[in-house]
């Protein structure tokens, strides 16, 4: 049986796209809404009619309590010049969306008007799924615009344009 870090080292070898994955929740009884959002590259599919996507949330993330608190979320799949977000997503930052432009969607999400597609999610489901959650959304809203997809494959970013 191969060991975690091995399993990971093999997994790596899929490219995949890069999102951000943003919410809006209150948790712990706040009284105001925060934001959420982290760098994710579990994104996928599911059904076209009705429309449905997933992605995967590690349930040591400390994210966990936004998403398990909240109503929508929003998938924005990241160009190639957006290699610079992806990193700050994905690092620890205290406030991820300082500066940065947004609008605000279905429940008050955060969405962000930079990136290559973007969908807007209810979430229809929250599964079991081992050592992460996966967040089954219905898509309410979409949005596609022309460009190169940033790409992560074996630890590092690329592009990929179309043809």
């Amino acid at each position: 049986m191969p060991s975690p870090l091995e399993l990971r080292r093999a997994l790596g070898g899929f490219a995949t796209g890069v999102t951000v994955v943003t919410t809006q929740s209150h948790i712990d009884g706040a009284a105001a809404a925060r934001d959420a959002g982290l760098t994710v590259n579990s994104f996928n599919s599911v059904s076209l009619s009705p429309p449905l996507v997933l992605w995967s949330l590690s349930k040591q993330s400390q994210l966990l309590p936004a998403f398990a608190a909240a109503s929508h979320y929003a998938v924005h799949v990241l160009h190639a010049g957006q290699q610079t977000l992806a990193i700050r997503f994905a690092s620890p930052f205290e406030d991820r969306f300082s500066g940065l432009a947004l609008s605000r969607g279905p429940a008050g999400i955060p969405l962000l008007e930079d990136y290559l597609c973007r969908f807007v999610c209810r979430i229809r489901e929250r599964l079991d799924g081992g050592d992460h959650v996966i967040l089954l959304g219905e898509v309410e809203q979409f949005d596609a615009r022309d460009g190169s997809a940033l790409t992560y494959w074996r630890g590092r970013y690329g592009e990929l344009e179309s043809v």
